[in-house]
């Protein structure tokens, strides 16, 4: 028995997923494709390239683009870099999602609203970490408050880490898509390839062993990987700005290193669910956050 015209009908669109820094993009990214693409940690700024995750079910197939903090001042040329990115995003795709972090609106916050007062799209605000909120009566008057401020389609509280609402966000998204053919096989979950996947999985890593710690100049690129009968060997090179940065990041006779790596790699074998031999070396080069070239062949510029 043949389908119906309507039910043949196909829809797919971009969604992005847009907010200041830490806000939880990514986290929210992972639980609406049940499955971890981007990188998260408690240090802002940590996402800092797009990325697409993409679910596919039925007749829908949402491109999630998960975007870099957009940042209210540019220090460096990477800066300015991760806010064009967010810029170019927002006026590529056919539905909006706008993450605010509870009842806190800052300068950030407005950054971004401002871009959004130039597109055509639907944009749905999310009012993240909900759950945190310890008067919840607060939430009323913000967002009643914020709503005045622009012709939200939809205002949705949720809690991206806890699971709350996220349901209703995949329905409403798929409400809003535009009817058109899938854009990516029914089971490919994420645009970009397993050797950028490793160099984020070190990054996380190297972002929650040190915390505030950290210097914002670090950065990792895979020199090799190569998949040798049942084990997969990747060789990673964490880039830092400065000397002392280095010494930081090795730790006392290199144990710091040492625990990113293993983190780092119990994380690859799930996610390439495959033997992993990783090697992790660090090394200094300095200015590479301002340098264009270095930005280029880092792969943050396109």
């Amino acid at each position: 028995m043949s389908n119906s015209p309507s039910e043949s009908r196909t829809f797919c669109g971009y969604i992005a997923i847009v907010g200041r820094p830490n806000v939880g993009k990514s986290t929210l990214l992972n639980h609406l494709l049940r499955q971890k693409i981007s990188i998260t940690s408690r240090k802002p700024q940590t996402t800092r390239h797009r990325i697409l995750g993409i679910s596919s079910c039925k007749r829908y197939q949402c491109v999630f683009v998960d975007t870099p903090g957009l940042h209210a001042t540019e220090y460096r040329k990477l800066n300015r870099v991760m806010n064009d990115t967010v810029a170019q995003v927002i006026k590529s795709v056919d539905i909006v999602l706008f993450l605010v972090d509870k009842t806190n609106f800052n300068e950030a916050d407005e950054k971004v609203l401002e871009l959004l007062r130039h597109t055509q799209v639907p944009v749905l605000l999310l009012v993240n970490k909900v759950d945190l909120v310890k008067d919840k009566e607060s939430l009323l008057p913000f967002i009643d408050k914020i709503s005045k401020r622009f012709a939200f389609a939809e205002i949705v509280p949720v809690s991206a880490l806890g699971g709350h609402n996220l349901d209703s966000i995949e329905s409403l998204v798929k409400r809003y898509l535009p009817e058109g053919d899938f854009l990516f096989p029914e089971d490919q979950i994420t645009d970009r390839s397993s050797r950028f996947l490793a160099a984020e999985l070190i990054r996380e890593k190297v972002t929650r062993q040190l915390g505030d710690e950290l210097p914002y100049e670090v950065t990792v690129e895979i020199e090799n990987f190569k998949q040798e009968g049942v084990i997969l060997h990747i060789h990673g090179l964490i880039l830092v700005d400065k000397s002392g940065q280095k010494k930081i990041l090795v730790g006392k006779d290199g144990d710091r290193l040492k625990r990113i790596g293993s983190s780092a790699r119990e994380d690859m074998e799930k996610a390439f669910e495959t033997k992993v031999m990783l090697n992790l070396w660090v090394k200094v080069k300095s200015g590479w956050a301002d340098d264009e070239r270095a930005l280029q062949s880092l792969g943050y510029l396109d």
